[in-house]
C-alpha cells in the first residue's frame, strides 16, 4: 500500500485512527501491528511470512544474549551469538535480494572462462520483499544494541514486532534505532499539538510526494527510459538529470515526512531523516543530512568498528571505500549503485585528504556549486541501469552527445513542470522553512501584545490547498513511483 493513494488516505488511516483510539490502552499495540501486518500484505502478501521470520530469530537472539549473559556467559559465546544474528539477517537479505544478481555474475564468470553450458542454466526469479533492507538494519541493530547494553532486551513479542512492523516507517524508513523508541513502544500519549503536527508533516510530505516529485518523475522516466542514447544531447539530458536530482530528493524526504508525521499521530517522535542535503558545502556535509537514518547506521555499526579514522589515513580512506561499497550495494543489486557508493567514498577520501581545505578557500556559492555537480553526476549511476548507459549519459551532458537535434528541452518543459521544478529548488533550500519560522516569532510577538497576526491562518490555508491539490491528482491516479520501496 502506498501513501498517496486513495484506499490508505480515505479508507486505511481513518480507519485505523479510529480503531486505535477506540481501544483500551493496552490493546492499542496489537491494534497497530495487525493494522501494519495488513498494510505490509496488501500488496504482496508472501512477504509478510519474510518479515515475520525476521521478527522471531532477531527476538530469539535478543533474548539469547539477556540469558547468557545472566547465566555469566563468556564474552565469546555472546560475539558468536551476534555473530549468528548478523549471518542470519544478512543471509536472508542476500537470499532475496542478491540471489538473482550473484547467480548472473557467476553464470557471466563460468561462460567467460569457457563453460557454455553455464549459459543455459536458469534460477527461478526470487520476488523482492519491499522494504527488506529497511526492516533487516533496523532489527539487525536492535540485537547489536542489546549486545553492547545500549537498549534493554524486550520480552514482550508483541512489542518487538510493532517495533520491526510499524507501517508507517515499515517500508521506506526512516531505519529507527530501538533504544530511540523503546519507552515509546511500552507507553505513550497523544497530545492535540502532537496529533496537528502528525497531520502537518504527513500534508507537507504529501505535498512533496504529490505535486513536485511525481511531476518531475513523469518527465525523468520520459527521457531516461525513452530516449534513444544516440540522441540524446546537453539541454535533455541535463534537463533529465536535474528532474530526477529533484525526483529523488522530494520523493524519498516525502516520504521520509509522511512516516514522521503519521507516527507522531500515534504517538511516536522519530528522528528526522533530511536536513537540506542539497545546500551542503561538500560530500562530507551531504553525508551528514541526506538519509541520516542510513549513514549514521553504517557509521556506527560498520565504520566505527572497522576503526573508524582512528588507525591513520590509509586505514581510514579503506574503511571509508568499504563504507559507501556496501552502501551502494545496500541500495540495489546493481554494479551501478556499486559505481554510485564508490563515488561518493572516493570524494570523501579526497575531501579528508586535502580537498576540503581548498574548498573552504572558495566562496560558499562555488562550494555549493562542486556539491550539486558531484551528486548529480553521482545521481547518473543511480538511476540509469547500465554502466554503459550513465556513462552515454554523462558524455551528452558535458556535450559529447547527439547534435541532430531530434530532441528538444521544449518537447518536455510545459508549464506543470516548470512550476513543479521551481518549487522543488525553492523547497530543496531552508528559506521557506526560515521564512515560516520568522513568521511565527511574529506571531508570538504579536500575542505577546494583545494582537492576533494571520500565521496560523495563512500555514492553515496552505495546507488546505496542498491536502485539495493532492487529493485531486490522487484520486486522477496519476503516475506515482515510489523510488525506495525497491531497497
Amino acid at each position: 500500500m502506498v501513501f498517496s493513494t486513495p484506499v490508505f488516505l480515505f479508507l486505511f488511516l481513518p480507519l485505523c485512527l479510529a480503531i486505535y483510539f477506540a481501544v483500551p490502552w493496552r490493546w492499542r499495540n496489537v491494534a497497530l501491528l495487525v493494522a501494519s501486518l495488513i498494510f505490509y500484505a496488501w500488496g504482496e502478501p508472501k512477504a509478510v511470512a519474510v518479515m515475520l521470520v525476521s521478527i522471531a530469530a532477531n527476538y530469539a537472539f535478543g533474548l539469547r544474549i539477556e540469558r547468557l549473559r545472566g547465566a555469566g556467559a563468556s564474552e565469546g559465546k555472546l560475539r558468536r551469538v551476534v555473530a549468528l544474528s548478523v549471518a542470519t539477517n544478512l543471509g536472508l537479505l542476500v537470499a532475496f535480494k542478491y540471489s538473482n544478481w550473484i547467480w548472473a555474475q557467476a553464470q557471466a564468470l563460468l561462460v567467460g572462462v569457457g563453460v557454455e553450458a553455464a549459459a543455459g542454466w536458469e534460477l527461478r526469479e526470487i520476488p523482492l520483499p519491499v522494504g527488506i533492507s529497511f526492516f533487516t538494519f533496523q532489527a539487525m541493530s536492535y540485537v547489536i544494541d542489546v549486545y553492547r547494553r545500549q537498549g534493554e532486551v524486550q520480552r514482550k513479542p508483541v512489542d518487538f514486532a510493532l517495533y520491526v512492523a510499524l507501517f508507517p516507517q515499515l517500508i521506506a524508513g526512516p531505519i529507527v534505532r530501538y533504544r530511540d523508541v523503546a519507552r515509546q513502544i511500552a507507553q505513550r500519549s497523544v497530545a492535540r499539538a502532537d496529533f496537528a503536527e502528525g497531520i502537518r508533516r504527513l500534508l507537507i510530505g504529501l505535498g512533496k510526494k504529490v505535486l513536485i516529485a511525481d511531476v518531475v518523475a513523469a518527465t525523468a522516466d520520459q527521457i531516461f527510459n525513452n530516449v534513444p542514447q544516440d540522441q540524446l544531447n546537453a539541454p535533455v539530458a541535463w534537463l533529465a538529470t536535474v528532474c530526477y536530482t529533484l525526483q529523488i530528493y522530494f520523493d524519498f524526504s516525502g516520504y521520509s515526512d509522511m512516516a514522521i508525521g503519521l507516527s507522531r499521530m500515534f504517538g511516536f517522535h522519530l528522528l528526522e531523516n533530511f536536513r537540506w542535503p542539497y545546500v551542503s558545502r561538500s560530500i562530507t556535509e551531504f553525508w551528514r543530512r541526506w538519509h541520516i537514518s542510513l549513514s549514521s547506521w553504517y557509521r556506527d555499526y560498520l565504520y566505527i568498528p572497522l576503526g573508524g579514522n582512528r588507525l591513520g589515513a590509509g586505514r581510514t580512506y579503506l574503511n571509508l571505500l568499504v563504507v559507501f561499497f556496501l552502501c551502494g550495494l545496500w541500495h540495489g543489486a546493481s554494479w551501478s549503485f556499486v559505481v554510485w557508493g564508490l563515488f561518493h567514498g572516493a570524494f570523501l577520501i579526497l575531501e579528508r585528504a586535502g580537498l576540503s581545505r581548498l574548498l573552504q578557500r572558495l566562496p560558499t556559492l562555488l562550494r555549493r556549486a562542486y556539491l550539486l555537480l558531484a551528486v548529480m553526476v553521482g545521481w547518473v549511476f543511480f538511476r540509469v541501469e547500465t554502466l554503459s548507459g550513465a556513462l552515454t549519459h554523462l558524455e551528452a551532458m558535458f556535450g559529447f552527445g547527439s547534435q541532430a537535434g531530434l530532441q528538444h528541452v521544449n518537447l518536455y518543459l510545459d508549464r506543470e513542470l516548470a512550476l513543479a521544478m521551481a518549487l522543488g529548488l525553492l523547497g530543496s533550500t531552508p528559506w521557506v522553512a526560515a521564512l515560516w519560522s520568522w513568521r511565527e516569532r511574529l506571531d508570538a510577538r504579536g500575542a505577546s501584545r494583545g494582537l492576533r497576526l494571520s500565521y496560523d491562518l495563512t500555514e492553515s490555508v496552505a495546507l488546505l490547498l496542498v491536502l485539495v491539490l493532492v487529493a485531486i491528482q490522487v484520486s486522477a491516479e496519476r503516475y506515482s513511483p515510489f523510488i525506495y520501496f525497491r531497497f
